[in-house]
């Protein structure tokens, strides 16, 4: 089987386990010769699902013989052997995870296409588990004082009840892992998509009793009068924006922005004052570097003035650094042009560092009060909150004040830019512990982002603008979506 057969079938299977038709994913994966050590983990885990024990045990084997550092292939097949209560295959098993772990607190497979963390204190969890059933209790109770050790914050509490039962001698849940299944690269899923590039040929003949042609051509509508000039074809004028040509490969990295490759053909609909282009590609819309495009010029002059266009260079462009207020976006493109001169030599960025980082854009020279305010509602703390410094604080960063400070902020500003750093005094009640609880699942799609599932608790840290909170859930700090929580406590 070819590469791509492989490659088509394991997304085919992962889509299907996504409906819940595990079955069918099953029935997708076994019909892929020689499959690889993460396509063994699925079968493996969906046997498991099923509780066919000898089957998965078997996928997690073949899963293991590809890929021997593999450690949540041993921590899976430890979990078999448990079911199977085969408890000292089990617990060495688990050994081998924790092994694998390399003395790391934990082990994110997101980059290798499965959403799940593996901790060290679980594996410790089900090792301390195993020797209570072989009734090891010293030994169970040094595992889970281990687990201590490398516990996270969201996995306290079910070590803490873990020993418990281990001093009372009574045995307690394991650790199982949740079905969830490794996916195939997304580039390489993205170029299994077929693409149209010449349209469908139709058997046409002339509506003019006169005219004797028959043959393949595009449909065309009939006029009553004949044009007097060459009619521009009716694709051309309904697509909306410039078409320009991609020369060099883009690979996003937010979810705002648009992947191409060397030969596609996007329509610009804005151009930004900080060389980002807003396109449409394949009835896509995003973000793309205007100097990774040239513009064509569409016109049905003869081929032989066509220019022949000379081939890119090697290495692409260095990437342009985005701008908030200078970059377009989807919500800023309208039927009108925007001014492109958006900038002047009286224009000055901000940049704000706290937690997170806000820029806005002021005129130089601008009073303290009146910056503060600006910093104020974008960041959404009270002006009297807000401690501003030319250098961290760590660093012997001064205090920036109405007074003196001004000065030297326009005085540092290079190429019209500036970066500060912020303090925000909290009150009371901002320091108190503000929770929100889940409405919907929300799976990261930067490295930024905060994965949670529905009914999942989350910490409250702060707010970043009016759509997006940061937050902490189940060991990890990130930012997602406000919409997708309930905020019970949070105070704006």
């Amino acid at each position: 089987m070819s590469f791509v057969d492989t490659l088509r079938q394991w997304d085919q299977g992962v889509t299907c386990a996504e409906r819940q038709d595990y079955s069918e994913a099953l029935s997708i994966f076994l019909s892929i010769d020689d499959p690889n050590s993460k396509i063994s983990f699925n079968i493996g885990c969906l046997h498991l699902y099923n509780q066919e024990l000898d089957a998965a045990e078997k996928a997690f084997d073949a899963s293991i013989s590809k890929d021997e550092h593999l450690a949540i292939a041993f921590f899976q097949r430890g979990i078999t052997f448990y079911k199977k209560e085969r408890y000292e295959e089990s617990f060495a098993d688990f050994q081998k995870a924790f092994k694998a772990l390399r003395g790391n607190q934990l082990i994110d497979y997101k980059a290798l296409g499965l959403r799940y963390i593996l901790n060290a204190c679980e594996v410790l969890h089900n090792m301390a588990l195993v020797e209570a059933h072989l009734g090891n209790w010293e030994r169970a109770q040094e595992n889970m004082e281990k687990a201590l050790r490398y516990n996270t914050e969201s996995k306290l509490n079910a070590i803490d009840k873990a020993l418990r039962s281990i001093l009372k001698q009574k045995l307690f849940k394991a650790v199982e892992f949740p079905m969830k299944l490794f996916k195939p690269n997304k580039h390489y899923v993205a170029q299994l998509e077929s693409k149209d590039y010449l349209g469908k040929a139709k058997v046409v003949s002339s509506v003019v009793p006169q005219d004797q042609f028959s043959g393949f051509a595009p449909l065309q509508p009939q006029d009553e009068e004949i044009p007097v000039g060459p009619k521009e074809p009716e694709l051309l004028r309904a697509l909306e924006g410039e078409p320009h040509t991609v020369l060099f490969e883009f690979v996003p990295e937010t979810s705002d922005e648009l992947a191409v490759v060397p030969g596609n053909i996007v329509f610009l609909l804005q151009k930004g004052a900080d060389n980002w282009a807003f396109v449409v590609f394949n009835e896509r819309r995003g973000l793309v570097p205007y100097n990774y495009l040239e513009k064509m010029e569409i016109s049905l002059a003869s081929k032989n003035d066509t220019e022949i266009t000379p081939p890119p260079s090697r290495e692409p462009p260095t990437r342009p650094e985005r701008i908030q207020g200078l970059t377009p976006s989807d919500k800023r493109c309208s039927g009108t042009k925007q001014k492109e001169d958006q900038t002047s030599d009286d224009l000055c960025i901000i940049k704000v560092h706290h937690n997170f980082t806000v820029a806005l854009s002021v005129l130089r020279g601008t009073s303290y009060e009146a910056l503060i305010e600006k910093i104020s509602k974008k960041m959404d703390f009270p002006p009297s909150a807000i401690t501003l410094r030319l250098k961290p604080e760590a660093n012997g960063g001064k205090i920036i004040d109405g007074n003196t400070g001004m000065e030297s902020v326009w005085g540092g500003a290079s190429s019209g830019r500036v970066t500060l750093w912020c303090d925000v005094t909290k009150t009371d009640e901002q320091t108190q512990s503000q929770h929100a609880v889940a409405l919907h699942s929300y799976e990261s799609t930067n490295p930024e982002d905060l994965s949670f599932t529905t009914g999942d608790e989350i910490t409250l840290l702060s707010r970043v603008n009016q759509d997006w909170l940061e937050g902490q859930c189940n060991g990890n700090t990130g930012i997602f979506p406000a919409a997708y929580v309930e905020v019970p406590v949070y105070q704006q």
